[in-house]
């Protein structure tokens, strides 16, 4: 482990990987929101109630655009290591980072432009 780029590409698949998985929370959270909007809705409570709901609706749906960016890059990062440390195949890291990029690839903003160039 005394190798840079090994560690370097164990951080940046971890990065990926949580930056995906933060990204579906964001989404999840963003459906459950509209959902308790519309029984908030259903029920007739409060107008003030329903737009705060909202409000923090909005706040999710916020999240989802920088969580896609900040992957998008973090996705291209990893991927140039990949590409350029052919050497470290072997390596369980090294299979880890490819697992994690193809796992993430369809949480990028693009998926169909990005396998052209995949």
């Amino acid at each position: 482990m005394s190798d840079p780029r090994i560690r370097q590409l164990k951080i940046k698949t971890g990065v990926v990987k949580r930056l995906a998985k933060e990204k579906i929370t964001y989404e999840k959270e963003a459906d459950t929101q509209k959902q308790k909007i519309e029984k908030l809705k259903a029920a007739g409570n409060d107008a003030y109630d329903i737009r705060k709901q909202e409000e923090v609706l909005q706040e999710s749906l916020m999240m989802v655009p920088d969580c896609q960016r900040r992957l998008a890059k973090a996705f291209e990062e990893l991927k140039n290591i990949v590409d350029s440390e052919k050497d470290l195949q072997e390596l369980e890291e090294y299979t880890t980072a490819l697992q994690i990029l193809e796992e993430a690839k369809i949480q990028l903003p693009n998926p169909d432009e990005l396998s052209a160039t995949c």
